[in-house]
């Protein structure tokens, strides 16, 4: 009982009971006030009698009949009432008197009696209404109730008129839907996670327990050791890059002003260094991919970094999954823009967005030299949350395919450094 007192209905009910209470008490002093005002004149004018005040009194006694007339006007050329204009006229003030007060007196009676039978239906009418008001609440609060990791999928699906309820449920649904959307991404990743730790280790122990088992002979040796070794690397890797992802998931601890087009410059050269990479665009010797930049002058403030590994990245995967005759556009601009475009496999463009995703990729893993561990794009995505950035994905039209990568950052600083030279 109490809580159901101490309820938003009850509230609500309060409030409408009140609201409606008040406005019948303010009708009736309305009708009071306005009835005061005229109906005096109206009874004094209806009620009126030519018989003298005694003869009056005398015939209301006896009960004899009396001679009641219109009242009249004196005459012209009359100067001052007579005495038996006098008494008539306080007769019938005197009657005028005595009925309106007893009619306001009445009317006064009555219409409180009214107003108390009326509050009754009133609360009942509020407390029906609030309810129907809240309704939506109560649907909205039971689903938030029963809803846990095994039936996110649930919704409302409020069927209301357009309003602010509707908005309501509406915005709940679609916040399910993120939950939903993470939930699922969350549970996808610790098990894409757990297989990709787990592989390395079943190729260790397989080396070890296979190529190592009986008196090997030094040459097997030491091609077991290079395995193990290749291996370890990998797991090193894919560790050094899951405790990135983490580290940028944590948001930026220092940030300062970074030239971002220095920074893309010194990363294209890095690659072009362990790749058969052109960085000048003119075809690499090995039939690697050209590089076609144009760095305009773009300064940033976040982690120095964090920011090497976003363009790191971007390159990395743009040179591993291109053609050998394929291109690679890299271009900085003052607007706080970096786009990072290459040539490859044609890409579904519904396919774009899982391929943000933790250890997502676009075709099944080979486990060969070279091959990522498919975290590369998630990082990218993870390091311009951290900077605020705005990060858009799209598969390139046409035979060319490949992947368009344009990373907005906010607030860019004015430029400090010249531009470098186009090269295409």
């Amino acid at each position: 009982m109490r809580a159901v007192l101490h309820s938003e209905r009850a509230r609500l009910t309060a409030l409408y009971g009140s609201l409606l209470v008040l406005a019948g008490g303010g009708l009736i002093a309305l009708i009071n006030v306005l009835l005061r005002g005229g109906l005096y004149t109206r009874i004094s004018g209806a009620v009126t009698t030519a018989v003298p005040g005694t003869a009056f009194e005398r015939a209301a006694v006896e009960g004899q009949p009396l001679k009641a007339v219109p009242a009249q006007r004196l005459p012209p050329g009359a100067a001052t009432p007579t005495r038996e204009q006098l008494q008539t006229w306080a007769a019938t003030r005197n009657l005028s008197t005595a009925v309106e007060s007893a009619t306001l007196h009445e009317l006064l009676v009555v219409s409180l009696i009214a107003l108390a039978v009326f509050a009754v239906p009133s609360i009942w009418l509020a407390w029906w209404m609030a309810g129907r008001v809240l309704r939506p609440v109560g649907v909205i609060t039971e689903t938030a109730r029963r809803l846990s990791g095994e039936n996110l999928h649930e919704r409302i699906g409020l069927k209301a008129p357009p309003g602010e309820l509707k908005r309501l449920a509406d915005t709940f649904d679609g916040m399910l839907d993120r939950m939903e959307s993470l939930v699922g991404a969350q549970r996808r990743f610790a098990a894409n996670a757990a297989h990709e730790l787990r592989t390395p280790l079943a190729v260790q122990r397989a080396a070890a327990e296979i190529g190592l088992a009986g008196d090997p002979p030094p040459e097997k040796v030491a091609r077991i050791r290079s395995k193990l070794i290749g291996v370890a690397e990998s797991s090193e890797h894919l560790v050094e890059s899951l405790l990135l992802l983490a580290v940028s998931e944590e948001g930026l601890e220092s940030t300062a002003a970074v030239d971002l087009a220095a920074l893309t410059e010194a990363e294209l050269a890095a690659v072009a260094a362990v790749a058969e990479v052109d960085p000048d665009g003119g075809g690499a010797a090995g039939g690697g991919p050209a590089v076609a930049r144009s760095l305009e002058p773009l300064s940033v403030v976040g982690d120095r970094a964090l920011l090497g590994h976003l363009v790191r990245n971007l390159l990395a995967n743009a040179v591993r999954h291109n053609r050998p005759d394929g291109r690679i556009s890299v271009r900085t601009s003052a607007d706080g823009v970096l786009t990072v475009s290459n040539t490859g496999p044609v890409i579904d463009p519904a396919d774009v967005p899982r391929l943000l995703e933790p250890f997502r990729r676009r075709a099944e893993r080979r486990h060969t030299a070279g091959e990522g561990a498919g975290l590369g794009l998630s990082i990218v995505a993870s390091i311009a949350r951290a900077h605020g950035a705005r990060l858009v994905v799209r598969a390139n039209r046409g035979p060319g395919g490949g992947l368009t990568v344009r990373v907005r950052f906010p607030g860019t600083p004015a430029p400090h450094r010249a531009a470098s030279p186009q090269r295409s």
